[in-house]
């Protein structure tokens, strides 16, 4: 029997236990950051997001599925009721912390998607994991560059504008170029940072 709902919030009585959860998420990424910084004097880590869908998005990503609005539905049949986002330094971080992150062993990596190498046509770039918790929460974790999270507010910005313009495949063109010159910039950047380190 689906768990009911309480009028105000889709996830009821998880969300004490879901706000923990992000936490502790937040918090094996940082034990990454605080290594990092101590054995590279470094930060790998530009900054962190953590958030809770909204019971507005979620309900209206429910209704999208053509899922019940419920309690399980939202926890079970829907992948990021937990989201993170780990913007990195350098290209290298990214990865860095995706392996930090998958080795916790309270997390269960069931999907991942690399558009670092493998770049949407758009252009779009990031690393994305869906993550599987121990206490039964699915979080989506994306890591990025700052280059890469730039990029993504921007063009984010933008879609706001598209329909209002006429040459669509000029958009599209420069956009794409924008996200290549950029992930040029992160492949230098991480180059710099290897001779700065005495990487070979």
């Amino acid at each position: 029997m689906a768990e009911k709902v309480t009028p105000d919030d889709i996830y009821g009585e998880h969300r004490a236990n879901m706000e923990k959860v992000l936490d502790r998420l937040v918090g094996k990424a940082m034990e990454l950051r605080e290594r990092t910084r101590e054995e590279q004097g470094l930060d790998p880590v530009e900054h962190i997001l953590a958030r809770i869908k909204s019971d507005q998005s979620m309900r209206e990503k429910l209704a999208r599925k053509g899922l019940p609005i419920t309690t399980e539905a939202a926890l079970t049949q829907v992948n990021d009721a937990l989201g993170v986002r780990i913007v990195c330094a350098f290209l290298n971080d990214v990865y860095a912390m995706r392996d930090h992150l998958a080795s916790d062993p309270g997390v269960e990596v069931v999907e991942e998607r690399d558009y670092i190498l493998h770049a949407k046509p758009n252009g779009y770039r990031s690393y994305h994991m869906i993550l599987h918790t121990e206490e039964g929460y699915y979080a989506e974790v994306q890591l990025r560059t700052i280059s890469m999270d730039t990029w993504a507010a921007l063009e984010h910005h933008l879609q706001y504008k598209k329909e209002r313009v006429g040459n669509q495949n000029l958009i599209v063109r420069e956009l794409k170029r924008c996200a290549d010159e950029l992930a040029s910039t992160d492949v230098s950047m991480q180059t710099l940072r290897d001779a700065i380190l005495g990487v070979d």
